[in-house]
Formats: C-alpha cells, structure tokens, sequence
C-alpha cells in the first residue's frame, strides 16, 4: 500500500481495546507491515510466516484467500497467483495487542507453500554440530 493512501483499519485504541474489545485495528510497524503466521487448517502445521499491508489484510478479508506483502519484491502477494498454491483461509486469527496475525489456510495444489517446492518453508532445523550452530533437515 502506498505511504500515502489511508488504512481501511481505524487506528489502534488503548490498551484495553486492543486486548479486551471487538474491534479489529491491526498495529502495523512503522514500515506499514504486521508479521502473519500461516498453518494448515487441518493438521495445524506451520507452513510460512509473512508480512501484510493494510491493503493485503483488506484483500484477505476480502477475498477469503491469502495476500501478502512481498518485502524483497515491495509489492502485493497473492500467494500461489503463480504456483497454484492458492490459500484458501479458513480463520484469522489476531493476537492479544493485534500486532501479529495467524491464518489458517487450506492449500490448494500440490499442497506446498514455499518457493523452494517444500510444503513448508521451515524444513531445515538447528542442531549444534561440532559445538557450532548448523542448519540439518527437519
């Protein structure tokens, strides 16, 4: 979203409202985004995260599929518009200070999420080897 349209989302209220009202008034960062968690809808496993932009949220709520905010491309994301891994969402999900999402999704082809053809884009995991820090697959 340009820095100078307006948000779709009235700004965030106290502290009350944020954790206890029924409004939804996302705490977007001072870069226009908020961190978006994605898991599988059906067997809850984490497949992505990502960032949105008011107007990628708006177009979520939308549409009722997923719509991200490309940091490396600075553009607007409909994920799986390319792949064919549309993400259908089933929920959204807001934390207690609304400054990070959760959907869950059902993916529709092959099922996969991530660029690199992997279901999920966490398929790597830290173990020490040699007393270092090292990446292993999950």
């Amino acid at each position: 979203m340009c820095a100078s349209c307006p948000s779709i989302f009235p700004a965030p209220g106290s502290k009350a409202e944020l954790e206890e009202g029924f409004a939804l008034t996302p705490r977007f960062g001072a870069d226009g985004l908020v961190t978006c968690v994605t898991t599988d809808a059906a067997t809850g496993e984490l497949l992505m995260v990502a960032h949105m932009n008011a107007e990628a949220l708006a177009k979520t709520l939308e549409t009722g599929e997923a719509w991200y905010w490309s940091r490396s491309r600075g553009e607007l994301w409909h994920k799986g518009a390319t792949s064919g891994q549309i993400q259908t969402v089933v929920e959204v999900r807001v934390d207690c200070d609304q400054d990070a999402l959760w959907l869950k999704v059902n993916v529709a082809g092959d099922g996969g999420c991530c660029h690199t053809g992997r279901r999920s884009c966490f398929y790597r995991k830290v173990e020490t080897v040699d007393g270092k820090p090292a990446l292993v697959q999950a």
